[in-house]
């Protein structure tokens, strides 16, 4: 079977799991959202956190809760890294200096895992089990609570009642997250990925040195940070380590892991509006993009450009044999097309422009499918934009599942679509400017650039991915991109719920001959187009100056 071939097979196999389970994952998270219902261990968090799960929150109200529990989660795991070296299972690290533990928890709770730092070398188990892997989760859940926030701001008709974030946040950890980690846990112990608490190991002679190894809870980390489209590894080679992926099955299964729960919440989406079809065209929308950008990165990287990559069948620098080009190309492109980040090759070794398609998906917004709930709220931003563009056209009132979009909404949407442009833009030209932190690239010109750019364009959607050739373990860049990642996460969330809140208070617009008909082909067509060119204008300049200029040089 030829590398090729291979490939399309495993995107085929991908895209049929993907298929089966979008259903049933889908109406079943509509119902824990929906549901008045709370579990006995629910109940009990409730009172001990001194929550109302039944209280319902406007707004503003729910924005509170979210910060307060966020800025709680940072203070927890800063001082949890600072305090290293004095806890047991530390494997002898010691504690993290302040700009690293700075950077590492505002990383972790914005659902980002930007490293800069080798994980094997630097965190023990407690602060990796009891710190890392609980952000992996609650970070993950406070996304999808703010999705079902706006999705009931279009489902809901004079009020300003958006829902309980407690509630929110508890039943997406419990209910979802946490039962599929679990399965999936299983399977990669079962394949192969290492679960233990083991020390530090010597195992072997390595160019005349000894090798050492430790062990960790890899497999159950492994699991959510791709579920909850996390993507901080236990090795500093990420998924790219034979201890996190060791089969070219398990590289599927995390892929897999990825895409799920993003593409089934369009599900969740249409159950929740009463509007299945609604949900079927963002999810056209968002397998369009993810469909069209894997081919793009296929073809690139398996294009035959010198007798080295016509010997090896494809761009192999920097990929693991045991996954190939084919394997390596989706699951670059689904980490990030999605606020992932895990790796399992490097994205510094693709060509050019494979290199370009990697930043360019980020740059999307990553809205196809995004991340857990930061896809879904993102692209339905997007929605609410193109609704806009289509009134314009036609000189008509623009609605969108029976909500009016006036200036209000659009001037929320305009902010929620500048903000992170604004941050990877101006603190990319901030960095090149000085004089200090361009030496932090490892590449002089335009791969350099590409290093910086990435950096930031990573950080502030909370991606975290890495170009790889970037030493961003110094004070500036760790605070820089901690400061680029507390934006980029927080400041649109606000513009999310204020939004939601706005449409939670308009009484339905009833659907007469003159309105846009939102689950139709031709406004997902729409959809696409708007994505593509408002991300386009926004960044075409900067990757002309990156990526564009490697791959056309």
């Amino acid at each position: 079977m030829g590398p090729v071939l291979a490939g399309v097979l495993q995107l085929l196999a991908l895209t049929g799991a993907l298929a089966l389970v979008y259903v049933p994952l889908g109406t079943y998270m509509a119902r824990v959202y929906s549901s008045r219902r709370h579990l006995r261990v629910e109940r009990w968090l409730y009172r001990g956190i001194g929550a109302d799960p039944d209280a319902e929150m406007t707004w503003p109200a729910y924005l509170r809760a979210l910060l307060a529990f966020s800025a709680v989660s940072v203070l927890f795991l800063y001082l949890l890294q600072r305090l290293q070296g004095f806890l047991p299972g530390s494997l002898g690290f010691a504690s993290v200096s302040p700009s690293q533990s700075f950077n590492t928890a505002v990383s972790f709770v914005t659902n980002t895992n930007w490293q800069s730092y080798s994980g094997e070398q630097t965190m023990g188990h407690v602060v990796q089990t009891a710190g890392l892997a609980v952000q992996n989760f609650v970070s993950a859940a406070v996304g999808m609570a703010v999705a079902v926030a706006l999705v009931r701001g279009f489902s809901r008709s004079r009020t300003g009642e958006l829902g309980n974030f407690w509630s929110d946040l508890v039943r997406g950890t419990l209910r979802v997250l946490l039962p599929v980690a679990a399965v999936a846990t299983v399977v990669l112990v079962a394949c192969g990925a290492i679960q233990n608490f083991s020390g530090i190991h010597e195992v072997g002679q390595f160019m005349g040195g000894s090798q050492q190894w430790n062990g960790g809870a890899v497999a159950s980390q492994e699991a959510i940070k791709e579920l909850g489209t996390n993507g901080g590894g236990y090795f500093n080679a990420n998924s790219a380590h034979p201890f996190e992926n060791p089969t070219p099955f398990t590289n599927l299964l995390e892929i897999f892991l990825i895409l799920v729960i993003p593409f089934s919440l369009t599900r969740t989406f249409g159950v929740l509006t009463g509007s299945a079809r609604q949900g079927y065209a963002i999810l056209a929308t968002m397998g369009t993009i993810w469909l069209g950008f894997t081919a793009l990165m296929m073809a690139t990287e398996f294009a035959h450009h010198g007798p080295a990559l016509q010997a090896a069948g494809g761009a192999l620098e920097g990929k693991e044999v045991r996954f190939g080009v084919g394997g390596s190309s989706i699951f670059a492109v689904a980490t990030t097309l999605t606020s992932t980040g895990a790796v399992d090759s490097f994205h510094s070794s693709f060509t050019g422009l494979g290199g370009g398609i990697t930043m360019l998906g980020m740059m999307l917004g990553e809205i196809a499918p995004g991340g857990v709930g930061s896809g879904l709220y993102g692209i339905l931003v997007m929605a609410v934009i193109a609704v806009f563009i289509a009134g314009l056209m036609v000189g008509r009132t623009p609605e969108y599942l029976g909500k009016k979009i006036g200036a209000r909404e659009m001037k929320l949407a305009a902010c929620y679509i500048l903000v992170t442009p604004a941050l990877v833009l101006v603190f990319t030209a901030v960095s090149m400017a000085l004089p200090t932190p361009p030496n932090s690239a490892l590449n002089p010109g335009a791969h350099g650039f590409s290093e910086v750019l990435y950096a930031f364009t990573s950080a502030a959607n909370n991606n975290g991915s890495a170009f790889a050739g970037l030493n961003a373990n110094t004070d500036w860049f760790n605070t820089m991109t901690g400061l680029a990642m507390l934006l980029g996460r927080f400041v649109p969330m606000v513009f999310v719920l204020a939004l939601a809140g706005s449409l939670a208070g308009q009484r339905p617009v009833p659907v007469t001959a003159g309105t846009l008909r939102t689950e139709k082909p031709l406004f997902t067509g729409l959809l696409v187009g708007a994505i593509l060119i408002i991300t386009g204008l926004t960044y075409f300049p900067a990757l002309a100056l990156g990526p564009l200029a490697e791959g056309l040089a």
